[in-house]
């Protein structure tokens, strides 16, 4: 029986964070989830990925972005693009859910979770880096607007000290180490499945416990190349997937294949910023920005229409301003 006031949340930022929110909504789909499912967007996501999160969630929200604006910490991550995972903030304003589950667009479901609902704010599992943090990839909230309003000032007052959302919210939520141990989600339902590497036998005897996947780091599932005649994303040379991830990233392009993609239909042939490269042996996902003018890029800067995936993108200034000073 589904349950109208508790969500399934998720965030996509721009087109290609979409193709990681689809895959995470069918596996919600696929383990009968008895929630509703809910993705917020930003205005950097396209009319045709709103019109397909619409087909696999319950609700499409806009929100506004929200950027840490704070390179020199993100650079000690390695990580300049997660400024924009600020924007996570605002799904303590969807107030009409009484208690709701985040899940980062970079996982994937493998077993029904609805048991999460029994936990309370804020429930989460550790991090692998640093086991006293939580990981914010995976967690259990009330939605606030009390609460929304004090983690935005919480940002404005304090910054984050990671600059991206996990270090603001672990210094927000900051006795989620000490006060509770039945907030400890366990590690099974938000498996960084790359950084299982440290403890493999570990992994070999958990593993198969797994719930939820998160491929954390820079390396996501739609970087890779995907083979349909063999199943598998490759598995050799410099591009090869780790070995102990290769079964989650197996699956993720399976569902992407059997049920994502077949929702482009017509569209595929369309006008878009992310397309499908697709050819008999292979099938890869591409990020093709439109190249603007001079002029039209600094309108849409002026209007804050800011590609900060993008063109706008930190990497992307510092690079300019090198060429200048050099």
């Amino acid at each position: 029986m589904p349950v109208s006031d508790q969500a399934f949340v998720t965030l996509a930022t721009n087109d290609t964070y979409c193709q990681g929110a689809l895959v995470l909504g069918q596996s919600l789909r696929a383990q009968m989830a008895t929630r509703a499912l809910v993705v917020l967007v930003t205005p950097h996501v396209s009319r045709l990925l709103r019109a397909l999160l619409s087909r696999v969630f319950d609700e499409v929200v806009e929100v506004s972005l929200a950027d840490s604006a704070d390179p020199a910490r993100l650079a000690l991550l390695r990580r300049p693009e997660l400024g924009p995972t600020l924007t996570k903030l605002h799904c303590w304003a969807l107030t009409r859910y009484r208690k709701a589950v985040f899940l980062d667009a970079d996982t994937l479901v493998l077993s029904n979770i609805d048991e999460l609902f029994d936990r309370s704010e804020f429930s989460a599992a550790p991090d692998p880096g640093w086991p006293d943090c939580f990981n914010s990839g995976v967690f259990v909230f009330r939605p606030s607007l009390r609460t929304h309003g004090l983690l935005l000032r919480h940002a404005m007052d304090h910054g984050s000290f990671d600059g991206a959302d996990q270090g603001l919210l672990n210094s927000f939520f900051s006795d989620w180490a000490t006060a509770d141990i039945h907030k400890h989600l366990p590690f099974t339902y938000n498996l960084s499945c790359n950084a299982a590497y440290t403890y493999t036998p570990a992994f070999r005897w958990f593993g198969s416990r797994a719930k939820v996947v998160h491929f954390l780091g820079p390396r996501k599932p739609w970087t890779y190349k995907y083979n349909p005649q063999t199943g598998s994303v490759l598995d050799e040379g410099p591009g090869a997937a780790p070995r102990h991830e290769l079964s989650f990233l197996n699956l993720w392009w399976d569902i992407y294949h059997r049920s994502v993609l077949p929702l482009y239909g017509s569209a595929l042939g369309g006008p878009r910023i992310v397309a499908l490269s697709v050819s008999v042996s292979e099938i890869a996902i591409q990020e093709k920005v439109r190249a603007l003018s001079p002029e039209e890029q600094r309108r849409r800067w002026e209007e804050g229409h800011i590609d900060y995936m993008g063109t706008d993108a930190f990497a992307r200034i510092q690079e300019k301003l090198d060429r200048f000073l050099h």
